[in-house]
């Protein structure tokens, strides 16, 4: 792990210690920082997991990624400081029905520290929580942007944010540790299968300090904290690329089909 070049990627030079206040920092800035964006599914390149593919994409390239590489990343370098981590693995139900079983596609972390669990997980898209919760039941907690709540069903826990006047479950997980073989099937189908939705259409996110950056395939959303949103369809592939890079922060990959991709989202 290339910790000093990771802390620079994410602007932090704070104390290098396992302490609750250097996960919740190291965690917002991770969230703020590095966007979370499937250019390289999108593309037709399969993601790679291994820790060197992580650190020259989302460090060196100063690119995003999805779920594995985010926590994955995040993981190494906590562990470079010296906190104990554990990978957990979730059942995605954002936007649908709540008693339907779907496949463990998602990544979070559990953070063990003297004062009890923590949950983090920089790798949620348009709902990745800032903050860091505690392993706790059926409490609101805040974050430096919506609050989050832990609850207990059918024997897994329950991540939901607040969204307006309800609150919404993101997804479902148990306590069982995962190892980085048991991400390589779910990030493989992720990426290369022709129905999921990563292979499909553009995705990008980022949560800055007056909340957060949307974009799915044209259409550019920034939801202000505390404020109505504002949507916007973009007019061609050059304000595409443009908010890619001015909003999200993303340095496109320079490869021929890029723009042959994302012209077909103005086709369609």
């Amino acid at each position: 792990m290339a910790l000093d070049a990771y802390l620079d990627r994410i602007g932090y030079q704070g104390a290098r210690e396992p302490t609750d206040a250097v996960l919740r920092e190291l965690t917002f800035r991770h969230a703020t920082t590095i966007p979370f964006e499937n250019l390289d599914p999108f593309l037709g390149k399969p993601v790679e997991l291994a820790p060197e593919a992580l650190q020259r994409k989302l460090v060196q390239s100063r690119r995003g990624g999805y779920c594995y590489e985010h926590n994955l990343l995040l993981k190494q370098a906590l562990e470079a400081v010296g906190f104990d981590v554990t990978g957990l693995a979730a059942r995605v139900l954002w936007n649908g029905p709540e008693d339907r079983i779907t496949s463990r596609s998602h990544m979070l972390l559990q953070v063990n520290l003297p004062d009890g669990p923590k949950v983090v997980d920089v790798g949620f898209g348009g709902m990745t929580p800032t903050g860091v919760l505690d392993l706790r039941e059926d409490v609101e907690q805040p974050t430096p942007h919506e609050p989050f709540r832990l609850i207990r069903r059918d024997g897994d826990w329950w991540m939901q944010g607040r969204v307006g006047d309800r609150w919404a479950t993101l997804y479902r997980f148990d306590l069982q540790r995962q190892h980085p073989v048991d991400y390589e099937a779910s990030s493989w189908f992720l990426s290369t299968h022709a129905s999921s939705h990563f292979t499909t259409g553009l995705i990008a996110a980022r949560p800055v300090k007056e909340g957060r950056h949307a974009l799915r395939n044209r259409e550019y959303t920034f939801h202000r904290l505390g404020g109505a949103s504002e949507r916007r369809e973009l007019r061609d592939v050059d304000e595409v690329l443009e908010v890619l890079e001015r909003v999200f922060d993303i340095q496109p990959p320079d490869v021929p089909q890029l723009a042959t991709r994302l012209q077909q989202l103005f086709e369609s």
